[in-house]
């Protein structure tokens, strides 16, 4: 047996009587009967139990014999609901207990524990009995020991907050992002057995159109009571593709309702918004890096729901908020009590210009082109993006930001800057013929260009009808660089800053020869995007460069200013010549759409090597404060193929309105 106080019983009964002399003679009480050895002999054992509990074992020496077993078996018990999570753990004090004698005394411990980095954390001083044994001075093990105030048979468990999603508003404050009902469809480890896991998760693919092997390895490596989601799904929404199983015959299929940030409808400007889902492995790295650089950012944890792309992605920190969390006690019947609570902090909303009438209406009118299309809707009067839309036949791909294509005659309102500025006017006369020959390299007019409409006509006349033959006959007085400058002075060449990958395309500055002769028809080197020949257009109904706006909060899209601003009277000249286009030429059937008078412009591009080759479809237009730009990869020519597409929207637009 270990004693720990070797004082001899006449030395501890003066000490004893001291101390009830001095507490008489000046009327206080507390003095200690506890010498200080052996007070540090008390606070040693609690240091030991201290450092085990942050350490995350029981330290079985630092306790009294009775309590060991019921510590080592229940401590893990109250805890787990924290995970793999340590407190910090610091003796504040050691106290004498009243009325206890000289066998007692109380600690008083401070636990820290960090649940979310970033988040304050969860802090409480639990008291802790020390008593005096055969063993020396030892900790006795109680609950309330662990989390204060914790009886036998009660947890703790620590639940995340998640905050609300900051919504995505479209023009106006209408909210585009909001939250929706979906079904969460997937394998619930815990319903299959861990044999048939893999086949179920196979079964499950196959049924609801998704890769079957890298969700049947998910399905494996997660845990026995995981569950892994395969598709989300909007309620009353079946999926898209798969086998048409009935998912209710798969062992282990489970379904959640619960709701998250959706758009109106599934496709709803998918390649700028983006999208909302549970963050990847990949994600939470990297958050964990950004987390360390910048200090004071939440970093990411598995489960959070978070932007993938777009703008959801690009703006996921304002938009994400800051998740929050609360800690609970568990009774055995299963009712809980929180103990501590961090509230969650809500996401900021987003608010871009982006319309909703006029994306689904171009959404509408994109629906059953089978090739890669887009349209683009540019308000001139304030370059906010009304409209960005990617048809299906883009495979997800953003064709309307970033599909550089070579423009065809819709340029030619370009290239009539050029020859404005070069002295050309809407009433020179120009020779239209079948074909032009530069350099050896022949030239013609589209497919069915109208007979009645070759000879020498004037540049209204070659604008409206788009004779390409035409204006390569005037290729000597618009220069390359001149036509390069009067891209620049509609908005082409230099990149948008809208808050997601775009591109405006580019005029090559120098081309001599069939290089320059393509150039003003909008083909060669010319590249653009359904936003670039959007944002000519709106230029011209501005008569000023338009700089494309999509999100209201980020900084002025402005540019430096082109070196040759579009004056009034070249503007003015240019709407007439696409008004002449909408009267007279190949946009006629747009002439009696209800509302404002129709500008447009028509184009077809040439591309492959096929003979004959392909060509790309175009078709812009200026209704009101509406610019638009329409395209199809592939068709039939812009009047043809990309036209009852503009028609439709314009049509759709205006009805709703």
């Amino acid at each position: 047996m270990t004693r720990l106080d070797h004082r001899s019983a006449a030395t501890r009964a003066a000490g004893l009587a001291l101390c009830a002399l001095t507490a008489s003679a000046t009327a206080l009480s507390g003095c200690s009967t506890i010498l200080p050895s052996e007070q540090d002999r008390a606070r040693d054992a609690v240091k030991r139990f201290a450092a085990g509990m942050a350490s995350g074992r029981v330290e079985a020496e630092s306790l009294t014999r009775d309590s060991r077993d019921r510590a080592a078996r229940e401590t893990p018990l109250i805890l787990v609901g924290l995970g793999e999570r340590r407190p910090g753990v610091a003796v504040v004090s050691v106290e004498e207990t009243a009325g206890d004698g000289a066998t007692r005394l109380d600690a008083q411990v401070r636990y820290t524990w960090q649940i979310r980095d970033g988040l304050p954390p969860w802090s409480y001083v639990a008291t802790v009995p020390v008593v005096r044994t055969d063993d020396g001075w030892r900790v006795r093990w109680t609950p309330s020991a662990v989390v204060l105030g914790l009886d036998a048979r009660q947890r703790v468990r620590a639940m995340r907050l998640a905050a609300p999603r900051g919504e995505v508003l479209g023009a106006g404050g209408q909210p585009l992002v909001v939250d929706r009902p979906v079904l969460r469809v997937g394998i619930d480890r815990a319903k299959v057995p861990a044999a048939e896991a893999a086949s179920s998760a196979r079964r499950l693919a196959a049924a609801v159109g998704i890769d079957p092997e890298p969700y049947a390895g998910r399905v494996a490596a997660a845990g026995p009571q995981a569950f892994v989601e395969a598709l989300v799904l909007r309620v009353g929404q079946d999926p898209e593709d798969g086998d048409g199983t009935d998912l209710s015959t798969i062992p282990g299929v489970t379904t959640i309702k619960e709701t998250r940030p959706l758009a109106p409808t599934a496709g709803f400007a998918s390649t700028i918004i983006g999208r909302v889902g549970p963050a990847t492995a990949e994600v939470v790295q990297r958050s964990q890096r950004l987390q360390g650089s910048q200090g004071s950012q939440v970093a990411v944890s598995a489960g959070d729901l978070v932007g993938l792309d777009g703008l959801q992605a690009k703006r996921d920190g304002e938009l994400r908020g800051r998740a929050g969390y609360k800690i609970e006690r568990v009774h055995e019947n299963g009712v809980t009590e929180p103990l501590h609570t961090v509230k969650p902090e809500p996401g900021r909303p987003l608010r871009t210009t982006l319309d909703a009438t006029a994306q689904l209406a171009a959404e509408r009118a994109l629906a059953d082109v089978e090739p890669a299309a887009a349209v683009v809707a540019i308000q001139p009067s304030t370059g906010e993006m009304r409209a960005v839309a990617t048809g299906p036949g883009s495979k997800g791909a953003p064709t309307a930001t970033l599909g550089l294509y070579a423009p065809g005659s819709t340029f030619k309102v370009a290239t009539a800057l050029a020859l404005l500025r070069a002295g050309v006017t809407p009433e020179t006369t120009t020779p239209c013929t079948q074909r032009a020959t530069v350099d050896g390299r022949s030239f013609k007019n589209y497919d069915d260009y109208p007979a009645d409409r070759l000879g020498d006509i004037s540049l209204r006349t070659a604008f409206a009808s788009s004779c390409n033959t035409s204006l390569i006959s005037l290729r000597d007085k618009a220069t390359q660089q001149s036509l390069a400058d009067a891209a620049v002075t509609l908005g082409l060449g230099t990149d948008p800053a809208l808050g997601v990958p775009a591109s405006l395309g580019s005029v090559p500055r120098e081309a001599v020869g069939t290089e320059h002769a393509a150039s003003l028809i909008g083909q060669g080197k010319v590249q653009t995007t359904p936003l670039g020949m959007a944002t000519v257009v709106a230029s011209v109904a501005a008569g000023r460069v338009v700089r494309p706006r999509l999100v209201l909060d980020a900084p002025d899209p402005a540019g430096d200013a082109p070196r040759h601003p579009l004056t009034e009277t070249e503007a003015s000249a240019l709407r007439d010549l696409m008004r002449r286009t909408t009267t007279e030429g190949s946009g006629r059937f747009l002439a009696d759409v209800p509302g404002a008078p129709v500008l447009s412009k028509t184009g077809t591009a040439e591309y492959g090597s096929e003979a004959p080759p392909r060509t790309h479809a175009w078709m812009v237009a200026v209704q009101g404060d509406l610019a638009v730009a329409v395209f199809v990869e592939d068709g039939a020519g812009g009047a043809h193929t990309a036209g009852p597409v503009l028609e439709r929207f314009l049509l759709d637009v205006g009805a709703a309105r």
